[in-house]
């Protein structure tokens, strides 16, 4: 079947989130998973292919899955905990139109450390106050639907789940939205493990202005938008045919 303007458009945006993300260094090897709920095809996401390293993924390489984790479109395989993890998230969070699962540096680092939280001692951080929840039990590989709703159960009510010794994943309503909540997520986290290596005190934001400035910036929807567009501009400028659907 012949994608749909809609659904050609999603491809695009997570082929841009994916080789953009490669750009900031925040994949691993040719592991984590980015996927989109299809819009108009409800119960059926796209999501990057194994094997393929982030840098090279095209619109045309992403894979099509349903609910039940059956591959129904696509020309390449889909490595077995994706399914479990974004297929439990996209079932359970209707919200999360967009599951982003990486294994960034400095927001993983603050899930190797006990008690690793992010504490609002920067405005970066404030972006994400009270949209943040914790697994701090890790249980292996994701290799069954039982690990992955576990995961998701506890992301009921959060944008933001950070992984006990793992990663990290970020949802959102669009591509656009939950790519701008990973770039500032794993700006925070380096700003808190620099500032944490210094041994000083950080320097905490009062809960009162902290919620303020969340409520803030949840506001100003319009930059997310830009900002992905932006990411989209340097793609074309930089790296020609990254958009092809062939």
């Amino acid at each position: 079947m012949k994608p749909g303007k809609q659904e050609l458009e999603a491809r695009i945006d997570l082929a841009a989130a994916l080789r953009w993300a490669n750009r900031l260094g925040l994949g691993e090897g040719i592991c984590n998973h980015f996927s989109m709920e299809i819009p108009g095809r409800p119960g059926h996401f796209l999501i990057n292919p194994q094997g393929l390293h982030w840098s090279e993924v095209t619109p045309g390489d992403l894979v099509v899955l349903d609910s039940n984790g059956r591959k129904v479109g696509g020309r390449l395989s889909v490595e077995p905990t994706a399914f479990f993890i974004h297929g439990a998230m996209h079932r359970s969070k209707p919200s999360a139109k967009c599951m982003l699962h990486t294994h960034m540096p400095f927001a993983t680092t603050l899930t190797v450390v006990q008690g690793g939280r992010i504490e609002w001692a920067s405005q970066n951080s404030l972006k994400f106050h009270g949209r943040v929840a914790y697994d701090d039990n890790y249980n292996g590989l994701a290799l069954d639907e039982a690990e992955g709703e576990r995961m998701c159960a506890l992301a009921k009510e959060a944008d933001v789940l950070f992984l006990a010794n793992h990663g990290v994943i970020v949802c959102g309503p669009t591509v656009a939205a939950a790519f701008d909540d990973l770039y500032y997520l794993e700006r925070t986290c380096m700003l808190q493990v620099l500032a944490m290596g210094t041994g000083k005190p950080l320097r905490i934001v009062p809960e009162r202005i902290a919620g303020l400035t969340a409520r803030q910036m949840a506001e100003d929807s319009e930059q997310t938008g830009l900002h992905f567009a932006a990411i989209k501009r340097m793609l074309d400028r930089d790296e020609p045919g990254w958009s092809r659907l062939d």
